[in-house]
């Protein structure tokens, strides 16, 4: 049997940020900002995996970012997004969102509705540096279907599992499990919504949604990350 060097972040070990007063909550699951542990900056490509949510009307304001790949998933609410390539979005429950920093781009995330915003936010370091930034928003991925991002050799499969159902996720040289909702079982460990598990070298792995319906985003990643 294949052993996996695997390792679990419960959510309530992540690093708290954020700005409460001003109706932004965060749990950061790697050094970000102000909180450094240098046993814990990336894993592969990997550098953040960010929960946030959202007070209605609160949001970050315009700043920059390079040499980055930013990929936006919400699980509630609606995330409104621009960008200073031009691009104006609202992004919903369902729909992935890809910002690609390149050479540098500034851009600004708000909640603009009346209901509370929650969404994950997964930075990835990218196999090339520099390059013209880029944009898209896959509208309402649908359960299995992978999102492949070239640019970090990385892939992210969503599951959305019925309780009891199980479903199988791709082996790889790093796999990164985030629970957004539910209960999971994955590899004989119990994850629930916030948890995350980091597998080395894991083979195909099986995750079952245990007692109720769950969700989960899982990164499949192939490549070093890249310095300078």
């Amino acid at each position: 049997m294949t052993h996996v060097q695997r390792s679990v972040q419960r959510a309530g070990e992540r690093f708290r940020g954020g700005d409460p007063d001003a109706g932004i909550e965060t749990w950061h699951a790697f050094s970000f900002s102000g909180f450094y542990d240098p046993d814990n900056v990336r894993f592969g490509p990997l550098a953040a995996c960010n929960e946030e949510r959202l007070a209605a009307g609160a949001g970050f304001a315009e700043h920059p970012h390079r040499d980055v790949e930013i990929v936006t998933w919400v699980v509630e609410g609606e995330l409104t997004h621009e960008d200073s390539t031009g691009h104006i979005d609202i992004v919903r429950p369902g729909d992935v969102q890809r910002l690609s920093a390149g050479a540098g781009v500034h851009h600004s995330e708000r909640n603009e509705g009346e209901a509370p915003l929650r969404f994950v936010q997964m930075w990835l370091t990218p196999s090339e540096y520099g390059g013209e930034p880029s944009y898209e928003v896959v509208r309402e991925v649908a359960d299995g279907t992978p999102y492949a991002l070239p640019g970090a050799e990385a892939v992210l499969h969503v599951r959305r599992l019925r309780a009891g159902q199980r479903a199988s996720l791709p082996g790889a040289p790093w796999l990164y499990v985030h629970v957004v909702r539910g209960t999971v079982r994955l590899d004989g460990e119990l994850l629930d919504a916030g948890d995350a598990a980091r597998l080395l070298d894991a083979p195909e792995t099986e995750a079952e949604a245990v007692g109720t319906d769950a969700e989960l985003l899982a990164w499949e990643m192939h490549a070093e990350p890249h310095f300078g």
